[in-house]
């Protein structure tokens, strides 16, 4: 994923509830939301392996963005896609496996992982110092650290936290994180991207070029008796033209 915005033990009814985009190149050969032969539920990049985003039966779940740093050159061994996958697909704790990756974290391109035994929520960053436990709340993530104030982070926690107001649904999850407005320089990050290519990164809904952009967007409820429903939504070009798929857990 590359903008997350989602809500952990904060609603009534839904102790979790995510919505995400995730930017790609639109020819990367990509598998849809399905389930793999060992269980989980997840899209897979079938260029290098993994998945950004995954749920287990078991309540697991965990989900990766990019950290986007232009400036300092690395070519990680190992996919980040198997970072989600292999917690998925093992056995230990959250805090057990972050630990192991933390010792590795510079064999891997800048990343922020998100994972969850579905009772505890941690987060790691090869760019943070330290593991930390997410606390109930609204929290936002794209390129950068958790909860940075990137302005279309800032704009994606208060879209979620106006849903919750009103009533939530995976539709509505499905409809924010989609605006096209691009912010100036002077408010953005340093990323090391060329000024231009940062200002367009800044919108929530990407389309750098007609080969780079938002490709899907995903929309996650979990309900309070365990339930969880996961919606993506691909795109093509026109981000008016899309495909649904539905999966429950």
């Amino acid at each position: 994923m590359c903008l997350v915005a989602f809500s952990w033990k904060n609603h009534p009814d839904y102790p979790l509830i995510i919505s995400a985009n995730r930017d790609e190149f639109f020819d990367r050969p990509t598998e849809s939301l399905h389930q793999w032969d060992s269980g989980i539920i997840a899209g897979r990049d079938l260029r290098a392996g993994g998945t950004w985003m995954g749920f287990h039966p078991d309540g697991k779940w965990a989900l990766l963005t990019n950290y986007r740093d232009f400036s300092r050159s690395q070519k990680g061994d190992i996919s980040r896609g198997k970072l989600v996958q292999e917690f998925l697909e093992g056995y230990k704790s959250p805090e057990a496996y972050l630990e192991g990756i933390f010792k590795d974290k510079d064999r891997y391109d800048g990343f922020n992982l998100l994972v969850s035994d579905g009772e505890k929520l941690f987060y790691l960053s090869n760019y943070a110092k330290k593991i930390e436990a997410v606390s109930p709340g609204i929290h936002g993530l794209s390129n950068g650290l958790i909860n940075d104030p990137w302005p279309k982070v800032e704009l994606a926690k208060k879209q979620l936290a106006n849903l919750l107001a009103e009533g939530v649904s995976d539709e509505k999850l499905l409809g924010i994180l989609k605006s096209k407005e691009t912010y100036p320089l002077d408010t953005l990050p340093k990323t090391g991207a060329p000024e231009q290519l940062e200002i367009g990164l800044s919108a929530q809904l990407i389309r750098i070029t007609p080969n780079y952009g938002t490709v899907s967007s995903a929309a996650v409820l979990k309900n309070s008796h365990g339930l969880t429903t996961i919606t993506e939504r691909t795109f093509t070009w026109n981000p008016s033209s899309y495909k649904d798929l539905q999966l429950h857990i």
